[in-house]
């Protein structure tokens, strides 16, 4: 597939989590502006997984829409190997210009429906990836991009920061993420970096596939119009980083469907993804609405 636009040449982002699902939909998606694509995760190779989908794999993909792909093997549980890929990245790039954390542990348990009660505390996982090294990922992020005054730092998030989805730890951990992205907002306010969270809908993630076929309740959504591709939050990521008035969103969550709507992006099939604001909540966070106590 041809690029579609130089929007993001001589750009470098890191992407956590790409080795399927929604991280490599993100990858591709930037790679078809031009950018340098650094994608992390724990499958390099064929067989290291049980779902479908490698590092490998992404990086073929992301160097065919025109990008550059380049893959890194990290453990989120591991902050020498999180630091690494930074290292590397300035050793290499000497600059960055996106991050997005997407990457979070989604243990068996998660999606079963018991109460937290009958979960085992190792669930606790999902706080582990989802918040703490998203958090370290960002700390090692903003001390590149604030010397260079540039840079968007994005977190994935959803509906689920104020709507029940899953189970107790998954809302606490994407909760967690609007207000810590809210707060970095603040703290960047005066260095030309941005930080915001992003609130996905449901996405037809290879995992996702596979839970609407085994989790209760769920199977009623697998022809959903509200379902979007992996690729629809990149699209949108895609459009926020060739924003020149960027910065005004610092410190905001945002629906994607809304940003999309904003920015004119569609799905890859065309279609026009709906917000689900009136059904599922509205974010707590808008951009600039932070003041001191």
């Amino acid at each position: 597939m041809a690029r579609i636009s130089d929007g993001l040449v001589g750009r470098v982002a890191l992407v956590t989590g790409a080795s399927r699902g929604i991280g490599k939909g993100i990858a591709c998606a930037l790679a078809e502006h031009g950018a340098t694509v650094y994608v992390t995760g724990r499958t390099m190779e064929a067989g290291q997984s049980a779902l479908p989908g490698t590092l490998a794999e992404t990086v073929a993909e992301v160097d065919a829409r025109g990008g550059k792909g380049i893959a890194v093997q990290m453990d989120l549980a591991d902050e020498a190997q999180i630091a690494a890929v930074f290292e590397r990245i300035e050793r290499d790039e000497r600059r960055l210009d996106l991050l997005v954390n997407n990457a979070m542990a989604i243990p068996e348990a998660m999606t079963r429906r018991d109460g937290f009660w009958e979960k085992p505390l190792a669930e606790w996982e999902v706080w582990d990836t989802g918040l703490r090294a998203a958090y370290i990922a960002a700390w090692h992020a903003a001390r590149i991009m604030v010397p260079q005054g540039s840079g968007l730092i994005a977190a994935l998030s959803g509906y689920v920061g104020v709507t029940y989805t899953y189970d107790v730890v998954f809302g606490t951990t994407k909760t967690a993420t609007d207000r810590m992205m809210r707060d970095m907002g603040h703290e960047l306010r005066e260095t030309g970096v941005t930080a915001l969270s992003l609130w996905q809908g449901f996405t037809y993630t290879e995992r996702a596939v596979e839970n609407l076929k085994s989790v209760p309740g769920m199977a009623s959504q697998l022809n959903s119009a509200a379902g979007s591709s992996p690729e629809f939050p990149g699209r949108v990521i895609a459009a926020l980083a060739m924003d020149p008035n960027l910065h005004a969103r610092s410190g905001g969550t945002f629906i994607n469907a809304e940003l999309a709507a904003e920015y004119g992006v569609t799905d890859r099939d065309g279609r026009t993804i709906p917000s689900l604001r009136e059904t599922r909540g509205a974010p707590l966070w808008e951009a600039g609405a932070i003041t001191h106590a």
